[in-house]
């Protein structure tokens, strides 16, 4: 695969469901998450996501699934939804062979697009663990900020993982999009 190659970007379907968790399932828990940078399994054992909860974020209303592909292939995927005046991030996956590539860059940059130039969000928001410092780091370098707002940790429900420390929570971090209307 070339790295160089452009992602093709589409809205997930119901047929899309079984790869999707696989695909977050690699890049965040297990053996195959540990090839890549982003994996959580220091932090967190069990699942990451499931079927029910993907099927759950492509039904949703002003929500979507965005997948990119290459050569038929599914590469990478997130989740953006339109909460308001902003659009939200989350559940974004990379391929752990893909990663370092770019193409987590272009994945973030196309759902931008989305909320800023098709839903006129002013900013974009996510959750990010507060321990991921180096993923925090990553977002830093592509316009976020760290608000100092923070979420708990959903402890005692493993649908987000079981907790191998207990000190887990979230912050906000969040991205304007210089209060430019799209």
């Amino acid at each position: 695969m070339n790295a160089q190659t452009l992602p093709v970007f589409r809205a997930a379907t119901h047929a899309d469901v079984d790869a999707i968790v696989a695909l977050v399932e690699s890049a965040y828990r297990g053996e195959s998450g540990r090839r890549g940078w982003t994996t959580e399994s220091h932090l967190l054992d069990g699942q990451r996501t499931d079927a029910a909860d993907v099927r759950g974020l492509i039904e949703r209303p002003g929500s979507r699934i965005l997948l990119a592909e290459r050569d038929g292939r599914l590469m990478a995927s997130c989740h953006v939804e339109h909460q308001g005046d902003n659009g939200y991030f989350g559940m974004f996956a990379v391929d752990p062979a893909g990663q370092g590539s770019g193409l987590g860059r272009q994945v973030l940059a196309e759902a931008e697009r989305i909320a800023h130039g098709e839903w006129h969000c002013r900013a974009m928001r996510m959750t990010v663990i507060v321990q991921r410092e180096e993923l925090i780091a990553w977002y830093g370098r592509r316009g976020y900020r760290r608000t100092g707002e923070y979420q708990p940790f959903p402890y005692g429900d493993e649908r987000f993982g079981i907790p191998r420390r207990d000190d887990l929570r979230f912050e906000v971090l969040r991205k304007d999009f210089d209060g430019v209307a799209a």
